[in-house]
């Protein structure tokens, strides 16, 4: 049967395939290289399952000098919403996620393999649609919902697969001059796949996490194009990912069972298909069961929450990888200064069930994230967060050098400060570097071991008087401690005072306690002397007079 008389009623104007095959051509890349995409829809926010993709997909591509491509799918008009291009962008962008192709903004796009919107891809669908119909590999359907319905109720009367497949594809086989007829009177139609599939045979597919995966061969006559005119998910993907010359398409395993199916519309075309690597979902954990992260119940869902609370971008980066390779961690620890780029990522070391996402963990890898930043780092980022969330704070450090002096202390060592996990933690870290601010609290503070106040009085008091010099390097400093405790009756060391605990009051550690809380309002912060030197020497002294004329 010929069918370019259908195929011509339907698509009158759309080009030849052999247009678009020379148009897009092969790549010219390096031998292994990875061409990889991350394929969103303007519907609403970044999810994290979004970002996870966008990892593995960065990766797959920059280890193997390929190519890292930004798509989107917003063949659905009803759910897309205003903007919705450039929010991904953006928030891609906040994650340092900026592809080597594809859309940059609402209206921009960079590459020469686009349209990256598929929107603007309908005269090639058509095109590829029409060759499936001259091929009498698809055909328009006319059927309506209430026919479709109709359909289904018989197949679950008697106990069948619902589906438009075999006998109950009502209009596969529709004349084709019929079909010109109706079409010509303006009936409403989908193109659909006319599938060769018998469900009792069965495809082996290899999935790159997953090894070889058995499925029963496609037998449905899928919905290629809609009555509007554009694509379904299946095909365009097909079409894209073939001109595209995508090699590798990351997807989440729900689409798992969608394989077949995009196997059979490949084959359709004679194309090869690219491999799959189809990724386990995130989970969470609620009340003792597993669940996947969900965009309605969870607020971590949305990529925006972590720049929202303040967790590096960095963090979360790092945490997902985690997630991706196990054996990330430890090549951290090998490599703590290292980019993360330079982590080579393996599928086949990939998990198949879904990890649990963890926000202690998460906040954990933040800790030791910002804790190889520099001073300069820290400052920039808080800044930056502050500027848009934390109008006090943002106030706080509005004198950069003097901010830059309180996220010195401790960093940019051997054993930097892991205090801060996320930039929301940054104010009560800090706000008794700053005298308003200390002076402001209720200074009832708590001092452990040494709590009688006529005591703390007598040591601070003594500490002024002789010992303390602002200009002192830290060795002498800690020595003058020593002198000062041994002086009131405390061991100057604590192994001495473990050795004869009846000789002594209590050991220096303890009087080192007393001058950290009176100093800080806590018992545990960074190195104290460092503080001592950032604070200077007015302030030192006005804090400790404050406490000694209570």
């Amino acid at each position: 049967m010929d069918y370019k008389d259908l195929a011509n009623a339907i698509y009158p104007d759309a080009k030849p395939i052999e247009y678009y095959e020379e148009k897009y051509g092969p790549r010219d890349l390096p031998q292994g290289a990875e061409v990889t995409r991350f394929a969103p829809s303007p519907t609403g926010f970044v999810h994290i399952g979004g970002l996870y993709q966008c990892i593995i997909n960065r990766a797959l591509a920059k280890q193997s000098n390929g190519v890292f491509m930004l798509r989107i799918e917003d063949t659905d008009q009803v759910r897309k919403i205003e903007n919705g291009v450039n929010q991904i962008v953006e928030a891609l962008a906040k994650f340092d996620f900026v592809p080597d192709e594809g859309m940059i903004s609402e209206t921009e796009e960079k590459g020469s393999y686009g349209p990256y919107k598929q929107s603007m891809r309908r005269e090639i669908y058509h095109s590829y649609a029409k060759y499936l119909i001259e091929q009498g590999r698809a055909y328009p359907c006319f059927a309506t919902p209430e026919e479709i319905d109709e359909i289904r109720k018989k197949q679950e009367a008697a106990g069948l697969r619902t589906g438009f497949y075999g006998v109950w594809a009502k209009y596969r086989d529709l004349p084709v001059d019929e079909a010109i007829a109706r079409i010509k009177n303006g009936d409403k139609f989908v193109i659909r796949l006319r599938s060769q599939g018998r469900e009792d045979r069965k495809i082996k597919v290899k999935d790159a996490v997953r090894g070889f995966i058995e499925f029963p061969e496609n037998d449905q006559d899928a919905v290629l194009i809609k009555a509007d005119g554009l694509p379904v998910y299946h095909f365009a993907h097909v079409v894209d990912d073939h001109l595209m010359r995508t090699t590798i398409v990351v997807r989440g395993e729900e689409w798992i069972s969608s394989t077949p199916l995009h196997i059979e519309i490949f084959q359709a075309f004679g194309f090869k298909p690219p491999k799959y690597a189809q990724v386990p979902s995130i989970l969470k954990e609620d009340d003792g069961k597993k669940r996947k992260i969900s965009k309605r119940k969870d607020p971590e869902a949305a990529v925006d929450y972590y720049h929202k609370e303040g967790i590096p971008s960095d963090a979360v980066n790092e945490y997902l990888m985690n997630i991706i390779n196990s054996s990330f961690e430890g090549w951290r620890r090998a490599n703590p200064t290292k980019p993360m780029n330079e982590f080579k990522l393996e599928l086949s070391k990939m998990g198949v069930s879904g990890a649990v996402f963890d926000m202690v963990k998460l906040l954990d890898v933040s800790k030791n994230v910002i804790a190889r930043y520099s001073a300069e780092q820290v400052y920039s980022f808080a800044n930056e967060w502050a500027k848009q969330y934390d109008e006090e704070l943002a106030q706080m450090l509005s004198d950069k050098e003097y901010g830059l002096k309180v996220f010195g202390i401790e960093r940019g060592t051997a054993k930097p400060r892991k205090d801060i996990s996320k930039w929301a933690e940054i104010k009560n870290a800090i706000y008794y570097m700053y005298d308003e601010k200390f002076f402001s609290l209720d200074n009832n503070f708590e001092y452990a071991k040494i709590n009688d106040k006529e005591e703390i009085k007598k040591i601070l008091s003594l500490y002024l008087e002789k010992y303390f010099n602002i200009n002192d390097d830290k060795q002498t400093w800690f020595d003058k401690i020593k002198d000062l405790s041994e002086e009131l009756g405390y061991a100057r060391e604590v192994k001495m005072f473990k050795q004869e605990p009846e000789k002594w009051k209590a050991h220096v550690g303890d009087v080192s306690t007393v001058l950290r809380v009176s100093l800080t309002g806590r018992q545990q912060t960074p190195d104290l002397y460092e503080i001592m030197q950032v604070l200077g020497k007015e302030s030192v002294e006005k804090r400790f007079k404050n406490i000694i004329e209570k």
